[in-house]
């Protein structure tokens, strides 16, 4: 069976001593624009979008689909889009029950977590990130506007990266805490 020319073909590897060794290595697989790679080499769902993904996996199984599915399914891991909308509402859910004066204890625990929350994200990329977000700007924990405030900002910088829209932050406690003063939320 002959290989198809799209395939990556294995190519010899000279042994250290410049002779042809009896190995092969495959060269680098090429993935679709948006797939990204994680630190063991792999592409990363959790920091690929799904589209990304879909497409990466559509060309892997070599399946005859026509149509790559714009939403992925609900059982499925999350792709770094659903991954990030969930990670925010957590994120400001947290803010919006912190404590108006928390305790010192309390103060110290939002710190840790956030500092522990940063380096077991799932996406490396967006971990990497925030650990050096959080570096320039240091978790303020010292009330619940304070809080809500500073991560508002913190996904502000995310959203401008992202080249999404930015939110205003006067206004987190009523997206995240009380409700929209419209009533829509009752």
């Amino acid at each position: 069976m002959a290989a198809d020319s799209t395939e990556p073909q294995p190519t010899s590897v000279p042994a250290a001593d410049g002779a042809v060794a009896g190995t092969t290595v495959e060269p680098p697989k090429k993935f679709p624009k948006g797939v990204v790679l994680g630190k063991d080499g792999k592409p990363c769902r959790s920091c690929t979008s799904f589209a990304a993904w879909a497409s990466q996996t559509k060309s892997s199984l070599n399946t005859t689909a026509t149509t790559t599915p714009t939403q992925p399914q609900k059982d499925c891991p999350p792709d770094v889009e659903t991954l990030g909308r969930s990670t925010w509402t957590l994120l400001h859910s947290i803010a919006a029950t912190y404590p108006p004066a928390p305790t010192p204890k309390e103060q110290s625990d939002l710190k840790s977590f956030m500092r522990l929350f940063s380096r077991l994200y799932p996406c490396w990329v967006c971990a990497e990130d925030f650990q050096a977000y959080m570096q320039k700007q240091e978790v303020r924990a010292g009330s619940r506007d304070e809080f809500g405030n500073w991560l508002c900002e913190a996904h502000n910088e995310v959203n401008r990266k992202l080249g999404k829209s930015t939110f205003d932050c006067a206004k987190w406690e009523e997206r995240w805490r009380t409700g929209w003063k419209d009533g829509r939320c009752e």
